[in-house]
Formats: structure tokens, sequence, C-alpha cells
């Protein structure tokens, strides 16, 4: 039985101004396989980050997964390439074939479907490749992309990187505890008069 929840990283939309570090600060995470490089002007690739920044009137902030504990992805994904991995809902990149289940039941939008590229290329379909046909747009191999915690690093980039500390990586087990001082400190002062 598992005993500790999946962590996740929220935003608030109070701090967040929109500038895009943690999509920066993503994408270069999880491109160094890539041979990318990181200098101004010399990216090859497109920027695909694991987390989007949403504007609107009222607020902006990014949003990224939420690593639920019944992924709504994971259950949906008709081949098992979204799977639960050292609290952390993953996609395994090579096994995904692009069938937007998992965007269409992510509740949060946490999921985008981009190219998959290697070494700095897009990676052409195999059965495609074959008719010579890699030309086309449809012969691109299309893949799902979410945050993934930054697991290889094994510290969250977004986070590090946000000139505002808007981001934080939450622990459902240390933020009850938390909310439970809280509210017991918000009793006792009702109830005794205690500060």
């Amino acid at each position: 039985m598992k005993t500790t929840l999946n962590s996740f990283v929220v935003a608030n939309p109070k701090k967040c101004i929109g500038c895009k570090a943690c999509e920066v600060a993503c994408f270069a995470v999880h491109n160094k396989n890539n041979n990318v490089g990181y200098v101004a002007g010399t990216v090859t690739t497109p920027i695909v980050p694991r987390l989007y920044t949403i504007k609107t009137d009222k607020f902006v902030m990014p949003i990224q997964c939420r690593h639920c504990e019944d992924a709504p992805c994971a259950n949906s994904c008709p081949i098992g390439a979204i799977k639960q991995e050292n609290g952390s809902i993953i996609v395994d990149e090579n096994a995904c074939i692009g069938c937007k289940s998992c965007i269409i039941s992510c509740p949060f939008g946490a999921i985008e479907l981009m190219p998959q590229y290697d070494n700095g290329q897009e990676v052409i379909q195999n059965n495609l490749k074959e008719f010579g046909e890699e030309t086309l747009e449809n012969a691109k191999k299309i893949i799902a992309y979410k945050c993934d915690l930054c697991k290889e690093s094994g510290e969250q980039a977004c986070i590090k990187a946000c000139p505002k500390s808007a981001l934080t990586l939450v622990t459902p087990k240390n933020e009850k505890k938390h909310r439970n001082i809280k509210a017991a400190e918000s009793l006792m002062q009702t109830i005794c008069g205690y500060k």
C-alpha cells in the first residue's frame, strides 16, 4: 500500500509576472541530450516546456501536472505510456503514440502534444520513413509532454529559475501538517484567547 502522496509544483498568481523563465529553465533541463546550445540564438529546436504560462485579463501563471494519485492521463493511455514512477506521473516518450487521450482526460490542461526530438532533429515515424514520406508534416512523431518534476536532476528547474519565487513544490503530507497546526492555533486563539 502506498503511504506517501505525490508532490507537485503550484504557482501563486499574485507573484507570477509571466516572464516565462520557468518555461525556458524547464526546456533547458529536459534537452541536455539533444545537443542544444544554451546561448541566445543557438537553440536549434523549438522551446518545448513541460509547463505552460497562461495569461488572462485577471491573472498570469504557469499550469503544470498535479501528479494525480489516480491519474486520468495514465488511466486513459491505451498503451500504458504514462505511469507512476518514484512519486511522479511520467510519460515514456519512446512508447507514446500521440493518441491525444491524455490531453482530453487531464482536468488541468497540463499536457501538450509536440514533435519528438533526438539529437536536435525531429523524429520521423518509422513506418512513414520507409515509404519516403519524411517531408510530410504528418510524418513527424508527435508525443505527449508534461511535467516530470525534473526526475533526471532531482531539483525542479522552474522553481529555481523563478525571479519572484512564485512556484512552490507542494508535498501533501507536509502541507497537511502545516494546515493542521494553523487550524489548531486559530482554534486555540478563538477558544482560549491565545496568540
